[in-house]
């Protein structure tokens, strides 16, 4: 892949590409792109070497990549070579419950430089990539979100959230374990976690909704072979895997020591994956037991997480803060709608605004026996409520209910039609996800 169009002016160029050429090397804009993003997030300029690396972790994701270049000649002006805004996106699933792990478009590494705001950039590039990927057949796209105020104009919705917790493991530390939990933690070389972290990660991706399959760096992280933030191996990295009764790892817990000069000592979670409920108590329990140490940060805990209740002093479990961890956005609101599980039955009509108009129209759902139909309405039909696209991204995972955007304002109608509406999406649980992307 490799083209090019003019964005935004005729001074602005756009290139989108792989990571690798052809020939198996990394493609001659990579360095120039990876500037650009290192710029636009405030981290240090990467070295050449890693971008090699890098290059071909992205390959093996099937990213592609977009940088605009500003070609007008100006003295003084930094390498022309590297880009005034990227953009990066990849497939993957998301699993949107009762067993159902539905391809999405994943938006990544969204930069604009600051010098060149407002002059439409990220609209034409955000705009044209959902309709190309709205155009090849996928029903969702999805993204991190760094910033809370850009993506709704562009029809995302917060759809999952997770907290940062601090747990004292000191004198009062303790967890009421299940008797007949016949599993075990071991202690394992964080090598091999480049295998078995994607293996177990599997069995969570498939059982936990919300959550998102993980690029290729990923292995590299949980093994140690990689740092968090550079491509080199971290030597301070631990890891422990629980295994089941039979032996086989559902679990995995990768840490680091914070340093004998942090008060209190505290040992930092950089990856936690349980893919059952045992798994998660057990490496818990392990994480508790570990000398010379107060406390356990973990940034990535679930809305229910089930730890603080498991504790046998459950004030040692302190949130610190709570956040967005997935962004959804309907682009066939049809295959969407209709790829769900359900647990209530009726149906309720609406009518979906979007800015982009991928989604918008009047539709009629109707839900039973798990399943739901959704039927296109005339465009002067009578509708029982109105959201918009965004809402809807909100609402899909159960991440929160049309009874709190009805009272934020984001879902107009009767209450009779938005409690129907809320029996129809109901779930069990918060949706759930641990993937950065």
């Amino acid at each position: 892949m490799n083209t090019a169009a003019n964005v935004s002016g005729p001074a602005l160029r756009t290139e989108r590409f792989a990571a690798l050429r052809e020939d198996g090397l990394a493609d001659q804009r990579l360095e120039g792109w990876f500037d650009a993003v290192k710029f636009g997030f405030h981290d240090a300029k990467a070295d050449p070497v890693d971008v090699a690396r890098y290059a071909e972790s992205y390959d093996l994701d099937a990213r592609v990549l977009t940088a605009v270049y500003d070609d007008t000649v100006r003295p003084g002006v930094w390498d022309p070579a590297v880009p005034v805004a990227t953009y990066a996106t990849m497939q993957n699933t998301i699993n949107i419950g009762g067993g159902v792990l539905l391809p999405a478009h994943l938006v990544t590494a969204v930069t604009v430089r600051a010098t060149h705001r407002r002059r439409g950039i990220l609209r034409r590039l955000i705009t044209e990539d959902l309709y190309r990927a709205a155009d090849e057949g996928l029903a969702l796209a999805a993204l991190t979100a760094s910033e809370a105020t850009i993506y709704g104009r562009f029809g995302f919705g917060a759809a999952a959230f997770g907290r940062t917790v601090q747990v004292d493991v000191r004198e009062r530390f303790g967890l009421s374990v299940p008797a007949d939990d016949a599993g075990g933690v071991e202690v394992a070389d964080p090598d091999l976690l480049a295998a078995l972290g994607p293996e177990v990660f599997a069995r969570f991706h498939a059982r936990t909704r919300g959550s998102v399959g993980r690029q290729s760096s990923y292995a590299q992280v949980v093994s140690g072979r990689w740092g968090q933030h550079k491509p080199e191996p971290d030597r301070a990295l631990r890891a422990a895997v629980y295994h089941g009764a039979d032996g086989a790892a559902e679990g995995y817990a990768c840490y680091k020591f914070a340093g004998w000069d942090a008060s209190p000592r505290a040992v930092k979670v950089v990856d936690l994956v349980a893919a059952t409920p045992a798994a998660y108590l057990g490496l818990w329990a392990y994480l508790g037991s570990i000398d010379l140490v107060e406390r356990i940060e973990y940034p990535l805990a679930a809305v229910e997480d089930p730890l603080p209740w498991a504790l046998r002093d459950g004030r040692g479990y302190q949130v610190t803060g709570e956040e967005d961890t997935l962004w959804l956005r309907i682009l066939d609101p049809v295959t969407a709608l209709q790829s769900r599980s359900y647990a209530g039955a009726g149906s309720v009509s609406f009518e979906i605004a979007d800015p982009l108009d991928l989604a918008a129209g009047r539709w009629r759902l109707t839900a039973g026996g798990g399943e739901a139909s959704v039927e296109p309405l005339a465009a002067d039909a009578a509708v029982d409520l109105r959201l918009g696209v965004e809402a809807l991204g909100s609402l899909y995972l159960g991440g929160t209910t049309a009874h709190t955007l009805a009272a934020a304002g984001r879902v107009a109608g009767e209450p009779g039609a938005v409690a129907r509406l809320d029996r129809l999406m109901a779930l069990p649980e918060r949706p759930y996800c641990i993937t950065h992307f």
